[in-house]
């Protein structure tokens, strides 16, 4: 009961000190975090007698996950083309000439309630400089193929409630964790969302490219995502929070859970990440060390937030 008690005090005094003590990252915590919930256009191509629409949440591409609404309209006849199968690769070209990509889903899903094709991109670095973005995107209609590209421009992301991180495993592969949800946190048990992923090592040469089998990503499917939040700052010593729970997979193909923020301020997801049989792909173990005055250590495997 002493010890739990000492605990309690110790969190209330630095609780007091996280008011008084100036940090970086202040001037963050105080802006406000827009949360964006409408679908704007960001893109439009033309090809033909088509013309093809593509929406995002605020008309803008950022770094990380963005959810993609793409609709192709005939402008002889004004009707939405349905029937289409329609393929979307983004690339990114470096300052060598290099080509990558993101993750990102290729065959897109047609939703008939709401007459859109439905699919994501994880843009892995802002546009600058040293590398830019084109969108390759090919529709059938009218048993004609049409094949059409965009440059196109990704934005920082500012909110670092959905920052991401790109690791190579335990097993070699590459991987990649981007946080979705929620946008604007708060203190209380917030559902934590997220999408992992792999890239697919090619198995043959290169075609004509664009060769979508060289740009070519999975949704991880099965893994267990761990997860332990702290506070690392030296004032709060590393805490963590109760109530907890890890990621699994819906049928969504995200990974669902649950994040408890005591109190706002900057907060480390320590993860680990465990695949189909329990074998940890990456991440370590935090101490349960209570550490004032000392930064926490983080898991080899986190991603940073703030609120």
């Amino acid at each position: 009961m002493k010890i739990f008690n000492f605990f309690i005090i110790g969190i209330f005094f630095t609780a007091i000190s996280c008011t008084l003590d100036k940090t970086d990252y202040e001037a963050e915590i105080s802006t406000v975090v827009t949360e964006h919930y409408d679908f704007k256009e960001v893109v439009v191509i033309n090809s033909g007698n088509y013309t093809i629409s593509i929406e995002t949440l605020n008309g803008t591409f950022y770094k990380g996950y963005n959810e993609i609404r793409l609709k192709i309209i005939n402008t002889q006849t004004n009707e939405k083309v349905s029937s289409s199968k329609v393929t979307f690769l983004p690339v990114m070209t470096h300052s060598d000439g290099s080509k990558t990509s993101g993750p990102h889903k290729y065959n897109l899903e047609y939703k008939p309630t709401s007459q859109y094709y439905s699919g994501y991109s994880v843009f892995t670095n802002e546009s600058n400089t040293m590398s830019s973005w084109k969108l390759y995107i090919s529709f059938t209609a009218n048993n004609q193929t049409y094949k059409v590209n965009k440059d196109i421009s990704v934005q920082v992301q500012s909110n670092k409630n959905l920052n991401m991180t790109a690791f190579k495993g335990n097993d070699g592969e590459q991987y990649f964790i981007a946080l979705v949800s929620p946008q604007r946190p708060k203190v209380a048990e917030n559902q934590l969302v997220a999408g992992i992923y792999k890239y697919n090592q090619p198995t043959g040469p290169a075609g004509a490219f664009p060769d979508p089998s060289q740009f070519s990503y999975a949704e991880v499917s099965g893994y267990t995502l761990l997860l332990d939040p702290r506070m690392p700052e030296p004032s709060m010593g590393n805490h963590s929070s109760p109530n907890n729970q890890d990621l699994i997979q819906k049928s969504d193909g995200l990974y669902h859970g649950v994040v408890n923020y005591t109190m706002t301020g900057g907060w480390t997801l320590n993860f680990i990440m465990q695949n189909q049989n329990g074998k940890i792909v990456k991440g370590t173990k935090v101490s349960t060390d209570f550490t004032p005055g000392v930064e926490g250590t983080k898991s080899e495997l986190y991603i940073d937030i703030l609120f």
